[in-house]
């Protein structure tokens, strides 16, 4: 069983770093399936993609995020990272870590069927 556990998050104000991590159980991010990445969710909104990193390597942001935000991985821990620098309270959110066990050179939303329980941001003005 693919167990995904995520820490780093917390409070912060508006134009500070947080540095997530995503460590896993039975699961190589480098790899395994199309990718790993992470989504995040508001409050009464949908999840939604911040970043993820394809098997290949290579990466993709959402706009918002763009140049803020650096998704990467280090191998030799399995680790999964997320970080965030610039922080607005817009940011302000649950941020899961995903990853995939289907083939393919990118994943779709519904391709990511290991998520984790998740890690509270929390950017204040």
């Amino acid at each position: 069983q693919v167990r995904l556990v995520e820490s780093g998050g917390g409070s912060v104000q508006a134009g500070g770093s947080l540095k997530l991590s995503c460590s896993a159980s039975n699961y190589i991010f480098s790899e395994g399936g199309c990718g790993a990445g992470w989504y995040r969710q508001l409050p009464g909104k949908e999840r939604a993609l911040v970043a993820d990193l394809s098997r290949a390597g290579s990466t993709n942001y959402a706009d918002s995020v763009k140049g803020r935000f650096t998704i990467s991985q280090d191998k030799a821990k399995n680790t999964l990272y997320l970080q965030m620098n610039s922080l607005k309270t817009e940011d302000t959110a649950k941020y899961y870590c995903v990853a995939s066990t289907y083939g393919g050179t990118w994943c779709t939303e519904s391709e990511y069927n290991y998520w984790g329980q998740g890690t509270q941001v929390t950017v204040s003005s």
